[in-house]
């Protein structure tokens, strides 16, 4: 093989205090870099796109959004329009103007339709709440197609799948932005309602079954029965048949949001916010109901043969929003968890020490089937959530890039379909890149250079010799596309 000129090098370097060595990658001496020019019109920078866009296709994104986008001025275009925007934020586009980067080197040689950013920004400001929902049940459909090709939901037949509701902010600048205010969190901007749905014992990232976009100035709360119901329903289109839970913290505490995953025959388990009905069924437990449980800096005591903890865990039975009349009253478990109050302004002390314990209790409403410990246990992993939010807020979420509140609206769906798109990517390369972040999706699988080169009426991409995850994606490669035509 043709060699590019010598590679750079790595010098030991040892540092004059101590025999430790130092290494460091330094420019080569033999053939330093002196001119750049691009030119060259066989590159192409994230080839990655290539197996996750087939991916895309065969899980319908193009033919799917063609047939239920009524989008005006998209007649017969709305499916490539749609599929450009997504391929755009799977490899790395956070704005509409970094959409550009489809169209460098040899992408027109592999991707037919790749629109321009100025094209897109137009397709997305033509947008309208209905046509919003119609990308809702594009984004529903994507995903219940990448489930059948990817093992993303692998084991959800016999294991737990929690639906995860949560909502943030994404701050914006300037006046400009519809529907931007100030919210619960003080910070200017819109408010994103998620819900997720992961797989209990799976190490798997989670996927995002339902998104709504709303004012900045709105609480948590507003439209969540709504957005539950789509995520259900949602879960159910991509062929989740085991049981649901849904977990939430206290802001989704109302009889909405309960009613709305009971109608479905959902379980829930949601945060108590603290009233005068949960703070008497806390005082009524007795002392010997409570169970410690292994707690962080928990300490195993041999001769008790028991945890040493400062958490403590029970549970009673509770009737939550009975002041609503016994038609909207639920009654189900209130799981609690008290931990020793560090707090000096709540605990007394004197000369010898503490008086008395104080403790800081956090309840749980749940009609979990699960022993206390376990539903305990899986309730505080609801914070898997917030990874999600911050992997869309590494990535296209990283900016809401329009004027208009509808066109924003439809970024957050798209952004949500690229999102879904890369964990099955995950899936399919590696179990580590199942649990992977997808800024290392990206940085491993999708932008990677490639020379597209043509012979025999094949189309070839050549790839870095000794890329670190070259096996990786000859799996992605090999499962997006099928196993390589023979010769």
């Amino acid at each position: 093989m043709p060699l590019c000129g010598k590679r750079i090098r790595a010098s030991q370097v040892f540092d004059s205090a101590s025999t430790k060595g130092i290494w460091r990658v330094q420019l080569s001496h033999g053939a330093p870099v002196r001119f750049a020019r691009f030119d060259d019109s066989c590159l192409v920078a994230s080839a990655g796109l290539v197996p996750v866009m087939a991916l895309a296709q065969r899980a319908g994104l193009v033919e799917t959004a063609g047939a239920l986008l009524t989008v005006p001025g998209s007649a017969g275009s709305a499916g490539a329009k749609v599929a450009s925007l997504v391929a755009g934020m799977v490899a790395g586009a956070d704005s509409i103007s970094d959409m550009g980067l489809l169209r460098h080197g040899a992408m027109s040689r592999l991707f037919a339709g790749a629109r321009a950013p100025s094209t897109l920004g137009t397709f997305l400001r033509a947008f309208r709440f209905g046509h919003v929902r119609q990308l809702d049940a594009v984004a529903a459909r994507v995903l219940a197609g990448l489930t059948e090709l990817s093992p993303m939901f692998a084991g959800a037949d016999h294991e737990i799948t929690y639906l995860d509701v949560d909502d943030t902010v994404r701050a914006t600048y300037g006046y400009a932005k519809q529907g931007a205010g100030y919210g619960y969190t003080g910070v200017k901007g819109l408010n994103a309602l998620l819900a997720t749905a992961s797989i209990r014992g799976v190490s798997a990232a989670p996927v995002i079954v339902a998104t709504r976009l709303r004012k900045g100035s709105v609480h948590s709360a507003r439209g969540a029965a709504r957005l539950v119901a789509d995520a259900i329903t949602s879960t159910h289109r991509a062929g989740v048949t085991g049981m649901l839970v849904l977990r939430g913290d206290s802001a989704y505490y109302t009889r909405e949001v309960i009613a709305a995953a009971r109608r479905h025959s959902v379980a829930f388990s949601i945060t108590a916010r603290k009233n005068t009905a949960v703070t008497a069924a806390i005082a009524s437990i007795p002392e010997d109901a409570w169970t410690t449980i292994r707690y962080p800096r928990a300490v195993f005591d041999e001769q008790l043969q028991q945890w040493i903890s400062d958490a403590e865990v029970a549970e009673i039975p509770f009737t939550a929003f009975g002041s609503r009349g016994k038609k909207h009253a639920v009654t189900a478990r209130l799981i609690v968890r008290r931990v020793r109050d560090a707090n000096p302004e709540h605990v007394q002390v004197s000369a010898q020490g503490e008086l008395f314990r104080v403790w800081r209790h956090h309840a749980v409403f749940t009609n979990s089937p699960l022993p206390m410990l376990d539903a305990e246990a899986d309730h505080r992993r609801h914070a898997i959530i917030e990874q999600v939010i911050a992997d869309l807020k590494a990535g296209p979420l990283a900016h809401l890039p329009s004027g208009s509140f509808a066109a924003n609206s439809a970024w957050l769906v798209l952004a949500t379909i690229a999102y879904n798109l890369l964990r099955a990517t995950g899936a399919l390369a590696s179990t580590i890149h199942a649990r992977a972040t997808t800024a290392t999706l990206r940085a491993q699988l999708i932008n990677v250079a490639a020379r597209v080169v043509r012979s025999s009426r094949r189309t070839r991409l050549r790839l870095p010799t000794n890329w670190p995850w070259a096996g990786a994606w000859q799996r992605l490669f090999t499962a997006a596309t099928g196993p390589p035509t023979p010769a």
